[in-house]
């Protein structure tokens, strides 16, 4: 059965004929995403709040069932909120810190993922996919209202591509037939299967590991379970080789059984076999419903490259790690956020359109991160073999007494922003005794300001972040702006700034690009520096 909260208004944008239907000839828009999707829309919102036009191709018309997706992360709120639909989430999501371990019955230890004041947003909120998409949705109808030139076109199905030098001719199937219209880019948000990505003969590499979870998520009023991460490696319970429960709102736990490679699907989804798994974990007294359920097998893959010309994939469309870890929607929505700042530069011809290469140079990177800390969580949970089944339960058996061990304990690795260390855009690092988790390439971390934090005054644009040194308050080359966001270690009571900004240093002067990651830093403002490292990072050092 299917609890009705998960249709969320299914039909958020029913089919109605464009215009681009009724004329002789394809027409040309600046972008077209394919996939509507949680990717879809943010990279439709992303580029629409820079007065981008963008049209989003949807075959379906608005959310589909399940909740899929559930584990958003801190950097994804952060996103989120920049966007302007962070807060309904936060408000929505079911906010945890904290995870715990067992072994049996036994519990191995516990972990705080943000043991440290100072942020706005937790370390992730559980939240169902339908609702992240509703949120920005809703967000996509704001903006709309303010003038973004935005169109999401429901069940418009793209069926063959031809990607030409300078744009991309698009065949789109509608209720009304079939009709042609042309983008400068396409960016391919469609899903894991990608049926853009097959249509241009491009396919994924990397692993598919050979085991099988079984995802029920069940309705009921619990107060056994508290707001935490659960996981069991080879429970009590016997209802898999192991376990994971999670807790969403509206009263919906998310349950994961590990259930073995060679199983009966067909069988295994049958209701009362389900409700046999969860009875013995639950108990036969415990009321609920199953709102949803499904098996996935885990794959660790990715395209070889994201651009194919004009032709840009994010999301699933581009990689695929494993769930455990909370890598999937939340490594694509650091996608859009790489993506969007630069494909805006680019078509407002304030940069090369080179500077989009940068795109797959960086969130590849991500995605062998992801793919690398995946395939680990992947390989302890699931070992395929007699001796790394027993290193792995040594671990367990250490980590319950020696906190050396609780490293090494792998139940998915949980999802963190990438570090662009070394890479092309990234400036100079001048900063002398500047914290490491703050040098070139890092995300910005927040710090709790005088009023509010300092991630919401940094904006959509370059910022020129300057603490206890001067600098003029607005720089220009080239066409670009670089607004200054002066403060002072003296308005820091907490210390959180000096921190995560200064370090041993006495003042700081950081270059920070519109997706609030850093580009360069020193300990005093230079013209020629500033302008140097500006150029670097939009592609034209």
């Amino acid at each position: 059965m299917f609890d009705d909260r998960y249709t969320l208004a299914f039909k958020l944008y029913p089919y109605a004929r464009s215009a681009d239907q009724d004329v002789d000839s394809a027409v040309r828009h600046p972008v077209v995403v394919v996939g509507g999707g949680p990717i879809g829309l943010a990279t439709a919102l992303d580029l629409g709040r820079q007065g981008i036009p963008v049209v989003v191709l949807d075959d379906h018309e608005g959310i589909g069932m399940g909740s899929r997706a559930i584990c958003f992360a801190k950097r994804t709120l952060e996103i989120a909120d920049r966007y302007g639909c962070g807060a309904p989430m936060r408000d929505k999501g079911v906010v945890w810190n904290l995870g715990k371990v067992f072994q049996d019955a036994e519990q191995v230890y516990e972990f705080n993922l943000l043991p440290e004041e100072g942020h706005r947003n937790p370390a992730f909120i559980n939240l169902q996919q339908p609702y992240f998409e509703k949120f920005l949705f809703e967000q996509i109808c704001a903006e709309q209202e303010k003038g973004a030139p935005i169109q999401i076109r429901g069940k418009n199905r793209v069926d063959a591509v031809d990607a030409q030098d300078d744009h991309v001719v698009l065949d789109v199937m509608t209720p009304d037939g079939t009709y042609q219209l042309e983008a400068d880019w396409v960016i391919g948000c469609d899903g894991a299967s990608s049926p853009l990505r097959n249509m241009l003969g491009l396919d994924f590499e990397g692993r598919v590991f050979q085991d099988s979870f079984l995802i029920a998520d069940i309705k009921m009023k619990s107060t056994e379970f508290p707001t935490e991460r659960w996981f069991w490696f080879e429970p009590y319970f016997k209802s898999g080789a192991s376990t994971l429960l999670h807790k969403q709102p509206d009263d919906v736990w998310r349950v994961d059984f590990q259930i073995g490679w060679d199983v009966d699907r067909k069988e295994e989804m049958k209701e009362e076999n389900i409700r046999a798994r969860l009875d013995a974990m639950l108990g036969e007294d415990v009321e609920y419903d199953i709102v949803w359920s499904s098996i996935y097998t885990f794959q660790c893959r990715r395209m070889e490259n994201f651009r194919k010309g004009r032709v840009i994939f994010a999301g699933d469309a581009a990689h695929q790690v494993s769930p455990f870890g909370a890598r999937g929607a939340n490594s694509g929505m650091q996608d859009v956020d790489n993506l969007g700042w630069k494909l805006g530069l680019v078509l407002a011809g304030k940069a090369p359109e080179s500077l989009i290469d940068s795109y797959n140079e960086e969130r590849a990177y991500g995605a062998d991160e992801n793919i690398l800390n995946s395939t680990r969580s992947t390989d302890f949970i699931t070992p395929k073999s007699k001796i790394s089944h027993t290193f792995r339960n040594a671990v367990l058996d250490l980590a319950k007494t020696q906190e050396f061990a609780r490293p090494l304990v792998n139940s998915g690795r949980l999802s963190l922003p990438c570090t662009y260390d070394g890479l092309s855009l990234n400036g100079e690092d001048a900063l002398t005794g500047g914290p490491s988790r703050t040098r070139v390439g890092s995300p910005c971390p927040d710090a709790p300001l005088s009023e509010g934090f300092l991630l919401d005054q940094m904006g959509d644009g370059f910022i020129l972040l300057t603490i206890d040194t001067d600098a003029p308050d607005s720089f220009e080359d080239d066409g670009i702006t670089v607004s200054r966001l002066a403060l002072s270690a003296s308005d820091d009571p907490t210390g959180v700034l000096s921190e995560r900004y200064l370090g041993d240093a006495k003042s700081a002067v950081y270059l920070i690009r519109p997706d609030q990651h850093v580009t360069a830093r020193w300990d005093r403002f230079d013209s020629d520096a500033l302008r140097q490292a500006l150029r670097t990072a939009c592609g034209k050092g």
